[in-house]
């Protein structure tokens, strides 16, 4: 959604690069570009002003000026300022002191509300919630009976005594659902309201009396993404008449130019506390401003990858892995990279998961074309192996790969293809396992280095002199491999069965996923 944005911000910054000082007049180009930027996001035009009158008191001021990078200091400025207004900090659900917490989602007809009650369950659901899921919207045609099927998808209660269709008291139905919760032990109840068409008197006041009748902790005002400026004056317009504590922004995964999100929290004072990004129960989490101004310069989002590693990867695995990669290249198996394949598959989407990396804007288009189908492909490749191959791809022959491929439906060639990667794969994970970094990539701590830095370590290990004394130098040798296997062990494994010992190596994807890149 951001994309646009995020290459007109990189473009404009990009000009700043290589500059010793700043002029008055290179900080008033840049920003006008910024401005450009956020107007051609759909950005509401206050917004826009108070964000560019920001930015320009600072890059003005003795943060820039007596800088040693100013180009980079603005860049800063330009974050700390897009965090601010995303909405600050990111804002948590209040749960009641005494159960149920009761949570009611309000918006316009078409914003998502069914669906995303069903996501919200679910992600309280995995956060040790028992959610049940309430059926007040009872104008839309089967309204009702889309929540239940979407509320058994995700495992969670469902209730809705009324058809629906018209027929029905939604105010009754939310008093009789809190009675419900507490007889069958649910302690968060989503009550889901009807849909509006614009700015209807009678359902606003439908809402005002529900809210009245369960006094909830929560009122949710769901946010359709793309539909841009017009997603805040609906915003104002609710809660000018009914009132919300949050915003929850659904189909963030769109086209759109987003400027609804960039200007939501600050023009209505209430913070986006959800975002919807999918259209699996799953492609929904918190809103985290940081985190999402970090997207949108470009800069990744590290915290995010990673707590998707932390709750998909096993640590008793990841210290096995460690563990056999470290006794040599030879221990690691194809199904041991099968294992660790479909591990990062339950991850989520390939693509996505590149693009949460550093960097990887600039190659946006090869990740978008990304065939998320490759990998199942190669799967189906290792699957058809028999153990003896996968235990010991090198006997995999002429034969045996036109069996193999004939099994996958594949050609040769590609068989041949996968079995090369993983030896290539094979011998790069054992070398970081060893602490030897990842080779060829300048740069990045913990990955290694480019030819001067391999130099230079030449350089370092032949001036090294060991003792002459065959008694001292092995007492010497014992010592560093001493080192070696204590950091070995300290060091936490990460996803990928590595050690996460340096800087920069808490996650690495296997060279396997590397083709998809190019």
């Amino acid at each position: 959604m951001f994309d646009t944005l995020s290459d007109r911000l990189a473009a404009t910054f990009k000009s700043l690069r290589g500059k010793g000082r700043l002029s008055e007049a290179d900080i008033d180009a840049t920003a006008r570009e910024i401005r450009i930027a956020l107007l051609e996001a759909d950005v509401a035009l206050p917004v826009v002003r108070a964000f560019i009158k920001q930015v320009k008191e600072r890059a003005l001021g003795s943060e820039v000026s007596q800088a040693l990078n100013p180009a980079q200091q603005v860049i800063k400025i330009v974050n700390e300022e897009l965090i601010g207004i995303l909405g600050g900090e990111t804002r948590r659900l209040r749960f009641a002191k005494q159960p149920p917490t009761v949570i009611m989602l309000a918006g316009l007809q078409g914003a998502g509300k069914t669906t995303l009650a069903g996501k919200l369950g679910f992600w309280l659901k995995s956060q040790g919630h028992t959610p049940l899921l309430v059926a007040c919207d009872l104008q839309r045609p089967n309204a009702v009976t889309q929540l239940g099927v979407v509320a058994e998808r995700a495992g969670v209660g469902f209730y809705g005594p009324q058809p629906g269709n018209g027929v029905g008291d939604p105010v009754q139905v939310a008093k009789d659902s809190i009675d419900h919760a507490k007889t069958k032990q649910h302690d968060v109840v989503i009550v889901d309201t009807a849909g509006r068409l614009g700015i209807d008197q009678e359902m606003m006041q439908q809402a005002a009396d529900i809210r009245d009748a369960v006094s909830p902790d929560e009122v949710l005002f769901v946010v359709d993404a793309m539909i841009g400026q017009d997603a805040v004056n609906t915003a104002e317009a609710f809660r000018d008449g009914v009132g919300f504590d949050g915003v929850v922004l659904s189909k963030l995964d769109g086209d759109a130019r987003g400027g609804a999100a960039l200007s939501i929290a600050h023009v209505t004072g209430k913070q986006i506390m959800f975002a919807s990004n999918g259209e699996k129960l799953d492609d929904f989490d918190a809103f985290h401003p940081d985190r999402m101004a970090s997207r949108i310069l470009g800069m990744g989002d590290m915290l995010s990858l990673i707590e998707k590693a932390e709750q998909t990867f096993s640590q008793a695995e990841a210290e096995k892995m460690a563990a056999k990669l470290a006794k040599g290249p030879k221990e690691f198996t194809l199904d041991d990279f099968l294992s660790q394949m479909e591990q990062v598959r339950k991850m989520g989407s390939i693509s996505k998961l590149l693009g949460m990396l550093p960097g990887m804007g600039q190659i946006k288009e090869q990740i978008n074309n990304i065939d998320e189908r490759d990998v199942d492909r190669t799967a189906a490749i290792i699957k058809s192996m028999t153990p003896a191959e996968r235990q010991d791809p090198t006997i995999i022959n002429g034969s045996r790969r036109a069996r193999i491929a004939k099994g996958s439906g594949v050609e040769v060639s590609a068989v041949k293809n996968l079995v090369e990667r993983f030896f290539e794969a094979r011998k790069m994970m054992s070398r970081m396992a060893q602490g030897g970094g990842m080779p060829g990539m300048p740069g990045i701590p913990g990955m290694g280095g480019g030819p001067g830095r391999q130099k230079k370590q030449q350089k370092q290990a032949k001036g090294k002199r060991q003792s002459g004394n065959p008694m001292k130098r092995r007492a010497e040798e014992a010592a560093a491999q001493a080192r070696r296997d204590q950091a070995g062990q300290d060091a936490p494994g990460n996803p990928f069965g590595l050690p996460a010992g340096q800087p920069g190596q808490d996650f690495e994807l296997p060279d396997e996923f590397k083709k998809f890149m190019g």
